[in-house]
């Protein structure tokens, strides 16, 4: 047994370990609660921070919208009861709302997913095509002109994919197995919460 198929894929070593357990973990429930959701979120965070000012934004926004959610964990059990909440009070697509929250902390997650998939679909040694593309499906249609004018701005200083490795203590074997372990672990997970909407009738265009 080498050190990636133990220690580190254990979940105690790099951080795209702790992520993909955090996920696989989260993925084999089927009522999402709030408190264990928000902290494999939190895991997530780090890769924010890799990627660069690119994603600062991102980063900035996903990062203040999980700690909202984890302080919101200490009245609220599940992720349903927040969607029942604010549906009662008319305030799902309220700036601030848990809703709104989570309906942003789910784009981050989603916009880590895509990323994922682009850069094991090339071995490009720059990420500008595998972030952009992942950004432009994901979270663009719904950020302004000004938005998106700094995160195209942003992606000239990206990593490359070698500096990315080192920054994530990965090798290229060892990040292809783990992205793989939060893509397959964290689809369902969004996909349940696209349905958490859905089976309420709320569009998720915003």
């Amino acid at each position: 047994m080498d050190e990636d198929d133990g220690f580190e894929d254990a979940g105690t070593g790099t951080p795209l370990s702790a992520i993909a357990e955090a996920f696989e973990e989260l993925s084999s429930n089927h009522d999402l609660m709030l408190k264990p959701f928000c902290h494999a979120c939190s895991h997530v965070s780090v890769l924010f921070g890799s990627l660069g000012i690119a994603f600062k934004f991102a980063e900035l926004e996903y990062v203040s919208k999980v700690r909202d959610l984890t302080e919101a964990s200490e009245i609220f059990g599940s992720l349903n009861s927040i969607l029942d909440y604010d549906v009662r009070n008319d305030t799902v697509r309220t700036a601030g709302s848990l809703s709104r929250n989570l309906r942003r902390v789910r784009q981050g997650l989603d916009l880590i997913r895509a990323l994922f998939q682009n850069f094991l679909s090339t071995y490009d040694d720059s990420l500008k095509e595998a972030a952009s593309t992942a950004y432009a499906k994901v979270c663009a249609p719904y950020h302004t002109w000004a938005v998106r004018t700094a995160v195209s701005a942003g992606m000239r200083a990206l990593p490359t994919r070698d500096q990315l490795l080192i920054k994530l203590n990965e090798t290229d074997d060892s990040v292809e197995r783990k992205m793989r372990r939060y893509i397959d672990a964290s689809l369902p997970i969004i996909e349940y919460i696209d349905k958490l909407y859905i089976s309420r009738n709320i569009s998720l265009d915003w």
